[in-house]
Formats: structure tokens, C-alpha cells, sequence
């Protein structure tokens, strides 16, 4: 589905999702990244240095909330700028999991530039885990 500049309005939500985490899919993380700190697989280590136990990587955690926007856009490459500021740590229990989500909104339109601001809200049982997570996105 190609989304169109002309379809947008500020304050629109354009994606919503939700991305389970769990301690294997930190393990393939760690493997895709090269990241093998242990606060990331290692209860031990994770609350010795403070942590509540072992944590999603903060990187994993960024891709995670961009995919619904990357999905809605239709192109990964239309997204041209990403940012975000890590807020909180995402525990992962063992067993089990966690759930991440987030909300996608239209927070600005650029009409010379053909960019929509989209403001991500990411969070973890209801407490946000990103803060002004804001990609832009360059549509037709």
C-alpha cells in the first residue's frame, strides 16, 4: 500500500503494534548484533549493576517500535531521519515474556519537503520505554 502525502492529518494514527520479546529472541539478537553484554541474558549480572533483571538490548528495542512505521510507509527507505531517547530499560522475564507497544501519529506535516513527523509512543505495561521516538518519513 503506497500512503500518499495528500491522505495525512495531523494528530492521525497510521500504525499500531505489538512486539513480544522473549529471552530466545534476545539470544538471536545478541547473535545479529554482536552485543553480548550479560545484563542482556544474565539475571546475575543484570541486578548486580542495578537492573531489574535482564533487559532487551536499547537497540532492539528502537528497531521494534520502527517496524510498524517501516510496514505502514511501504519502504524502508522512505523513512530518512530516526531518533529516539531511551527512557527506561525493557526487563525480559524468564520464563516468559514482554510485550512492546506502540502508537504511530502523525505529529507534523512538511508539504515542501513531502514529510510527514511521525511520534511514536513505545511502551512496556503502560510506561513508556522510548521518549520523542520521532521517525520522518518522505511520501509521494
Amino acid at each position: 500500500m503506497a500512503v500518499t502525502f495528500a491522505e495525512l492529518a495531523v494528530g492521525q494514527e497510521v500504525a499500531r503494534a505489538e512486539v513480544v520479546v522473549d529471552r530466545a529472541r534476545l539470544v538471536r539478537y545478541a547473535g545479529a548484533s554482536g552485543d553480548f553484554n550479560p545484563i542482556h541474558w544474565n539475571d546475575r549480572v543484570a541486578t548486580a549493576v542495578g537492573l531489574p533483571g535482564v533487559i532487551a538490548h536499547g537497540m532492539w528495542t528502537m528497531g521494534a517500535a520502527a517496524g510498524p512505521v517501516t510496514e505502514w510507509a511501504g519502504d524502508p527507505g522512505a523513512i530518512v531521519d530516526y531518533q529516539v531517547r531511551f527512557t527506561r530499560p525493557v526487563p525480559v522475564p524468564d520464563p516468559g515474556s514482554t510485550t512492546v507497544e506502540v502508537v504511530a501519529v502523525v505529529g507534523a506535516l512538511d508539504e515542501a519537503a513531502g514529510t510527514a513527523r511521525v511520534d511514536l509512543t513505545v511502551a512496556v505495561e503502560g510506561a513508556r520505554v522510548l521518549g520523542k521516538a520521532q521517525a520522518v518519513v518522505r511520501l509521494s
